[in-house]
């Protein structure tokens, strides 16, 4: 999946590093704030970050640089837009270079996971996410065009039949060896899964409930922790994954993840529930039929999403995360994502 040379590569030169400080160091200026330090803790093949402080008001102060890979450039793109659209749930970046996929934002303090400590997030913490994300897809419904123009892919329903065809002949195509390259029974249990691919996107498409925006990563570790003063408001970040899909999709990572750490997901997947739908128009058998659904086609997405991120690494970053397109795609024949 390497095309050209790595991202991780381009993000760690001096080169690169000295134009993104040089960058960061214009836009803050522009904010009466001096930069004063820099430091890259995190590179992966998808993205990277600086963790900048400054000087703004003889007060110290604390910045992020982001830079995304091609696939997720979208992002400063798409905060900006959301910042604009719902600015009590996301934050407009300090300064963004849409060319670049770089953004500069400021920081706004502990995550909701960092500010619970060891204690881990609590079922009513899940709550406050799951219901914030919520009330952001209610309010995008009517701005597919605008959303997708900005570069997020469009995963709605229609769209999944061709995508895993898509996504299946990439994964055939992969040499022997490839952590993602399917045995002959698995890819023979893909190729077969395709009239349960169809049936997934077909009952989605008629639920009656409208595309809209997915996080793709949805957990409290990716919303900032607010104060009493902000009535009890969110703010969602990172939204490198994102993808235009169908509502049910984002319960089911937070599901997961509650399940992965003891939680019973059951109350705020109601929560969830009734943010999209009254009890009588939604009823069990239904929920339980759209969930399903969800999964398989929540795979195949997230597959593609995977194999975004991983098209600029380096050999010995697919031998890392290489498995990722595999595993998610394989969800589609029922199998439980590690």
């Amino acid at each position: 999946m390497d095309q050209g040379r790595p991202f991780s590569a381009v993000v760690t030169t001096t080169e690169w590093h000295d134009a993104a400080t040089a960058w960061a160091a214009s836009a803050l200026a522009a904010s009466d704030a001096r930069l004063t330090a820099v430091a890259q803790p995190r590179v992966r093949p998808w993205s990277t970050q600086l963790v900048i402080d400054a000087a703004q008001g003889g007060l110290p102060a604390r910045f992020w640089f982001k830079a995304n890979c091609r696939a997720q450039a979208f992002e400063p793109r798409l905060q900006a837009f959301l910042a604009g659209a719902l600015p009590d749930a996301v934050a407009a970046p300090v300064a963004a270079d849409a060319e670049r996929g770089w953004m500069l934002t400021a920081d706004h303090g502990a995550t909701l996971r960092e500010a619970r400590g060891d204690s881990g997030a609590t079922a009513g913490d899940w709550l406050e996410v799951v219901a914030e994300w919520a009330r952001v897809q209610g309010a995008l419904v009517d701005r597919a065009a605008e959303v997708v123009a900005l570069g997020v892919p469009d995963c709605s329903p229609g769209t999944v039949p061709a995508r895993f065809e898509l996504m299946l002949e990439r994964v055939l195509g992969l040499p022997a060896g490839h952590p993602s390259s399917p045995d002959d029974e698995t890819a023979s249990a893909l190729r077969d899964a395709r009239p349960r691919v169809a049936e997934a996107a077909a009952t989605l498409a008629a639920s009656g409930l409208p595309s809209t925006l997915q996080h793709g990563d949805l957990h409290p570790g990716n919303v900032f922790a607010t104060s009493a003063g902000e009535r009890g408001r969110l703010r969602v970040f990172d939204f490198g994954d994102a993808q235009w899909a169908h509502p049910v999709e984002a319960i089911l990572i937070p599901a997961a993840v509650m399940e992965v750490g003891g939680l019973d997901p059951a109350p705020v997947e109601a929560a969830f529930r009734r943010a999209w739908a009254e009890p009588d128009a939604l009823d069990d058998d239904l929920w339980a039929e759209l969930v399903a659904a969800a999964e398989v086609t929540q795979a195949v997405n997230r597959s593609l999403t995977w194999w975004d991120c991983l098209a600029e690494a380096s050999d010995a970053e697919a031998d890392e995360w290489g498995e990722s397109v595999l595993r998610h795609l394989s969800r589609v024949l029922g199998r439980r994502d590690g």
